[in-house]
């Protein structure tokens, strides 16, 4: 088993979008930021990213397309207004539990628990998951900031686990959570219509984070998961859920993609 605290990119309450940032070396409500132009005219790249002998999500799937030639939305200036010009989109690049988000690795063999799901359960994956007993927590750390997290990348069948407020069951025996939801890292497919998951915009964490191996390589070919002030009460494919009660249109919705202005100097 591996352990792995990286970038935590958002917080549930009320705002994680899908993202897409196409910025090289860089790591995306899940917002995509991605360069328009200029450092974009190469291709996108065939392959999907992967790691641990696994497709990080097929390479058509929305949250690893480039968007830098996407047709701009006719709402863009209202949106960008919403989020304002000097607010924190809160892509939190930390090294800790206490200010990222981990992960875990773990084999085939990795045993598996109870999992007792809570508020969400109607919309989340029954357990058992393999989530080993000592598997960091976001927001465990000495500040105990965070939405208390919990993901965990299985090699072999490539399935990605998450949780939402994750705590260990004082018996030792499981875990509880708000939350749970079960990806396979080789589809594409979506939650159901209205299912929330380990992120309130029904997306999967793991894919969005910027990981180690990527920052190293100096490219990073998939959105980036940021959170903003406010949302609006819809959301736009791959998301499957909203987290407001706002009917602003000119707020943005949860899987809404951001890219940078072309101009914008990647120096």
């Amino acid at each position: 088993m591996r352990q792995e605290r990286l970038p935590c990119l958002g917080s549930r309450p009320s705002l994680v979008v899908a993202l897409l940032l196409v910025l090289a070396g860089l790591p995306g409500m899940t917002l995509a930021l991605t360069h328009s132009a200029q450092a974009h005219t190469r291709a996108r790249r065939a392959a999907s990213p992967s790691e641990f002998g696994c497709p990080i999500l097929p390479a058509e799937d929305p949250l690893n397309q480039e968007i830098a030639s996407a047709p701009v939305n006719p709402n863009s200036a209202n949106y960008i207004a919403s989020i304002g010009a000097s607010v924190h989109l809160h892509p939190d690049f930390g090294t800790e539990p206490s200010y990222g988000i981990p992960y875990t690795v773990v084999g085939p063999e990795q045993p598996r628990v109870p999992i007792k799901l809570t508020k969400y359960r109607s919309e989340s994956n029954p357990g058992p998951y393999p989530v080993p007993a000592n598997a960091p927590i976001e927001g465990a750390g000495k500040n105990g900031h965070g939405d208390k997290h919990v993901l965990v990348v299985q090699e072999g069948s490539c399935t990605l686990y998450e949780m939402y407020d994750a705590h260990r069951d004082k018996s030792g025996d499981g875990w509880t959570a708000v939350a749970g939801a079960v990806f396979n890292l080789r589809s594409d497919a979506l939650r159901p219509e209205g299912w929330t998951s380990a992120d309130a915009a029904g997306l999967p964490i793991f894919p969005l984070l910027a990981r180690y191996p990527e920052v190293t390589a100096g490219q990073i070919d998939h959105a980036l998961r940021v959170t903003v002030p406010e949302t609006q009460r819809g959301y736009i494919h791959p998301a499957t859920h909203f987290a407001s009660d706002s009917e602003d249109p000119d707020l943005p919705p949860m899987g809404l993609r951001l890219r940078l202005k072309a101009g914008y100097s990647l120096a």
